[in-house]
């Protein structure tokens, strides 16, 4: 059997770390931050806490995606190696990159005639994004080749739960995702909004919730209506947060009192740098495998 590399974007929000210690290649995204330019490198340049100061500070944030002439030269590198690719990019609703890596596959694969390589669409973002790959190498180390982890990963991706909520509206406006009148008055009764992603990987809006501890309570209930088997349930389970780690851990508690089957301890992560200047602070986000998105 060929050997082969799974592989991601820095926006599947792990760590450096864990990515090394798995064996899953990683490329970076881009964001400008006060008119210079960084790396979206896991935090290995610029920590998520310094991120969110400059931009509650005021300084302007921009992302970009990775270029079609990155994602070759990415390509290129693990085929020298002598391995196939399985890639997994960013959800399509949220990003372009799944386009810039389908084309640039394309270019390599007319270089490298004998290698094999599937670039997915995720349908999934941030550590829920992680999560996936999570499993893949999971999957990986059990032996299942590279046609059959990416069959499993086509037919199973929309089963993986992602639901957030954001206690700081700030720049949800800013980026118009939540009108001025509706931010402004949001924040005067202390509305939190509850949103997923949709099964075609687009972030939707579902429930207002007042107050941050209703909405707290509210996304452990969606894991609870959810999650594959119920409170049966026996997957991992992810978190990432945006410099609200109190509140993150309020989620893993109530998480972990109700869910006593888990596989493991609920594992804590930081929004990157590309979700997260979109986000800004203040974001929360719960991922588990559940039932199939169907809208």
């Amino acid at each position: 059997m060929a050997e082969y590399c799974i592989s991601c974007c820095s926006t599947a929000d792990l760590t450096k770390e864990y990515f090394d210690k798995r064996g899953i290649r990683y490329v970076c995204f881009h964001y400008e931050l006060g008119g210079t330019d960084y790396l979206d490198d896991l935090g290995q340049t610029m920590p998520p806490a310094e991120l969110y100061r400059r931009m509650l500070a005021g300084e302007d944030v921009k992302t970009s995606q990775v270029s079609i002439g990155e994602y070759a030269d990415f390509f290129r590198k693990i085929f020298d190696e002598g391995k196939d690719i399985l890639h997994l990019t960013l959800s399509s609703g949220i990003s372009g990159s799944y386009n810039s890596a389908c084309i640039a596959a394309e270019q390599v694969r007319e270089e490298y005639p004998n290698r094999k390589i599937y670039v997915v669409d995720s349908l999934a973002a941030s550590s829920g994004y992680g999560l996936l790959v999570d499993t893949l190498a999971d999957r990986r180390d059990a032996g299942e080749s590279i046609d059959e982890l990416y069959a499993w990963v086509c037919e199973n991706k929309k089963k993986l739960q992602h639901w957030f909520f954001t206690s700081d509206l700030t720049f949800f406006i800013r980026g118009g995702r939540v009108s001025k009148a509706a931010g402004f008055f949001g924040g005067m009764l202390g509305i939190c909004p509850l949103l997923n992603v949709d099964y075609e990987g687009h972030l939707t809006a579902r429930e207002k919730v007042r107050t941050k501890k209703k909405v707290i309570q509210r996304i452990v209930q969606k894991m609870e209506e959810n999650a594959e088997g119920g409170l049966a349930y026996s997957g991992k389970c992810y978190i990432c947060q945006s410099e609200c780690m109190d509140d993150a851990k309020a989620v893993a508690m109530l998480v972990e009192s109700r869910f006593p089957n888990l596989n493991g301890k609920v594992e804590i992560y930081p929004i990157g740098a590309t979700i997260g200047s979109h986000t800004g602070p203040g974001t929360v986000a719960l991922f588990f495998w559940g039932k199939e998105r169907v809208d």
